[in-house]
């Protein structure tokens, strides 16, 4: 397959789909890669590197634009108002891989797989253990955990670590991070590096062995979590009851920490509100919360999206995109997913999509010019295909 790499162009985006040492491992298979000049810049890999490596360097965005199969990081339903442009590049065959936002951004789905292309939504890569290894969303939220407590501690009016000096005793700051997933642990295993006395809280009970493998406490609710984890091990979405006493029992812990980090997320739907605003005023002045769930709307009431607010007393920060922040090695870990999820569906270097196989099922959101995946059907109120493509070649 001839492969491209293009430029990033939603705002702010600096990460590229690929990276230099990507590009060995693909000509190994048999693969061209075509980069657009320039795609690398802003994630610290020059044109340079890529020539080095064996790409093709071209001027013409169109060019890598026509690759038959494209990789970016942010294909049209993550890249929703600039993303048309590519557009009329695109054609029937051509294979596009990238996060799409495929469980909110439907239309986009539907628009691309009107052009006739095989989409590849790298956010529906099943949580199985085969495919550890392309999971994106996992890599990404890594970054994500690290970058947020970074935030929090230059946000934070105090120190991290427990401190004894000449001029007195220098207490740790207390941190609570909400969510014990990828970002969540990341999120906790940061903050121990700096110092301070972790806690970490999840609504499901399996994952407090996780959080104090970490050396943080695992916070333990007077709540019913019999019922608390999804498919993939997700977080389930829970009852109006359920979160008003959560929110309620999670106010007390909140108003003793100096930084809250919540990650808490739900597939496809809003994120959980959490923090309300009186456990926000309940916190001491200067403390911070780092809300990983404000694209979603937040886990706390007073989160507003890519802004800092000050309320009571407290910052709240509402990032997002952060792994964009942390290009050159945010970079590296989603290009490998990438490569890996390539060598899956060409082993010889030839594509094949095999729809018996779980991985490519349930990761293909469309093929000839079909929305093909089974829960996006759903969503969008399809009947269920009665005979699914079992295998295509490109």
């Amino acid at each position: 397959m001839r492969i491209g790499v293009v430029k990033e162009t939603f705002p702010g985006e600096r990460r590229v789909a690929l990276v230099p040492a990507s590009v060995g491992p693909l000509k190994k298979a048999g693969h061209e890669v075509v980069v657009e000049s320039g795609a690398g810049g802003q994630a610290g890999y020059t044109d340079e590197q890529y020539a080095a490596a064996g790409a093709t360097l071209v001027q013409s965005r169109g060019e890598a634009l026509g690759a038959d199969c494209l990789v970016q990081v942010r294909a049209l339903g993550a890249n929703p108002q600039v993303g048309q442009a590519d557009l009329e590049h695109l054609r029937a065959g051509q294979l596009v891989i990238g996060l799409c936002e495929p469980l909110t951004a439907l239309d986009a789905v539907q628009q691309l797989a009107s052009k006739g292309v095989t989409l590849l939504a790298l956010e529906l890569i099943p949580r199985i253990t085969r495919a550890q290894s392309m999971d994106v969303l996992s890599s990404q939220a890594t970054v994500a955990g690290y970058r947020a407590v970074i935030l929090a501690a230059e946000a934070l009016p105090k120190m991290f670590p427990l401190l004894m000096t000449a001029a007195g005793t220098i207490t740790a700051a207390k941190v609570l991070v909400i969510g014990a997933g990828v970002a969540g642990l990341q999120a906790i295993a940061a903050a121990r590096k700096l110092g301070g006395v972790v806690s970490g809280y999840d609504v499901r009970p399996v994952v407090k062995e996780q959080v104090q493998s970490l050396g943080a406490k695992f916070v333990e609710l007077a709540l019913d979590t019999s019922d608390t984890e999804g498919k993939g091990g997700y977080a389930k979405a829970q009852s109006e009851e359920f979160l008003k006493r959560q929110s309620e029992l999670l106010g007390q812990v909140i108003a003793q920490q100096d930084v809250v980090v919540t990650t808490a997320a739900i597939p496809g739907k809003p994120s959980p509100r959490l923090i309300f605003e009186s456990a926000v005023s309940a916190m001491r002045p200067g403390s911070v919360i780092v809300d990983l769930a404000a694209e979603r709307g937040g886990n706390c009431e007073l989160t507003v999206a890519n802004e800092r607010v000050v309320r009571h007393g407290v910052t709240i920060l509402g990032p997002i995109n952060l792994p964009a922040e942390v290009p050159f090695d945010a970079s590296q870990m989603f290009a490998k997913n990438v490569v890996t999820l390539i060598g899956h569906l060409a082993p010889k270097g030839e594509l094949k999509l095999d729809m018996a196989d779980e991985i490519t099922r349930e990761t293909t959101a469309a093929h000839g010019g079909e929305v093909t995946q089974a829960r996006l059907r759903e969503l969008l109120q399809l009947p269920p295909l009665s005979s699914p493509v079992e295998e295509a070649k490109s």
